[in-house]
This record gives structure tokens, sequence and C-alpha cells, in this order.
């Protein structure tokens, strides 16, 4: 059974720091790229970053600018977002999903997911 299970996310002001956790199950991660996406309220979701199954390719949001970090343990089975220097606008609901691409060394924000967590609650207030 294919699982993806997000977890880290909560209430933080603007500035700090959260680590976002995605740990899956029932599929070879080497062979799938991971998405991270998010869903501000009243928008639409967007992709935010994403990691190939080698772990060789990264892609960023350009609007990020530096601040999240995407990363992979294989040997987890996990999936992790650092997102640093929090702003209110980062605030939404983040879901890690995978995507077979055809090629373990791509990911891609357009590509077609296969498979979703069911997200998690990201907040930045003061």
């Amino acid at each position: 059974q294919v699982q993806l299970v997000e977890s880290g996310g909560g209430l933080v002001t603007p500035g700090e720091s959260l680590t976002l956790a995605c740990v899956t199950s029932g599929f070879a991660l080497e062979y799938f790229g991971v998405v991270w996406l998010r869903q501000a309220p009243g928008k639409e979701r967007e992709g935010v970053a994403c990691i190939s199954g080698t772990g060789g390719m990264r892609r960023y949001a350009d609007y990020l600018k530096g601040r999240f970090t995407i990363s992979k343990d294989i040997g987890k089975n996990s999936i992790y977002l650092q997102m640093n220097n929090l702003k209110p606008e980062d605030t939404g609901n983040y879901y890690c999903a995978a995507q077979n691409t055809g090629n373990a060394h791509v990911c891609s924000f357009d590509h077609d997911m296969d498979y979703w967590g069911k997200g998690i609650l990201v907040t930045v207030s003061s």
C-alpha cells in the first residue's frame, strides 16, 4: 500500500524555521521524484520544491529566493523540506507527492503526480 505521510507543520512567527518531513512507503523512492506543493487560503495549489529519484536534480519555485531546501534520505524513505525565514505568505497546507517521470534523474512541477499525502498545515503569524 502506497503511503506518504507529512509531519512537522505548525504555528511559527515570521522569521522562524520549520522542517517538514514526508515518510513514504509502498513504492521505490529511488525511482520517483517527490514534489512539495502548497495551497494558501483562497489560492491554487503550487509547486514549492522537487527532488528527483536519484537526488541529483532539485528544483525550487523562483519566489522562494533560497529560503527552502529539499533533501531526501533513501534509508529512511523520507523527504524533507527545510524552510527558513518564514513569512506570513508561506502559510498554507503543504503536500508531498510522488511522480514517476520515466526518468529517475528528473523531477518536475508540471508532470502528473502519482501519489499524494494528505497534507499538513503551516501557519506563519505574529
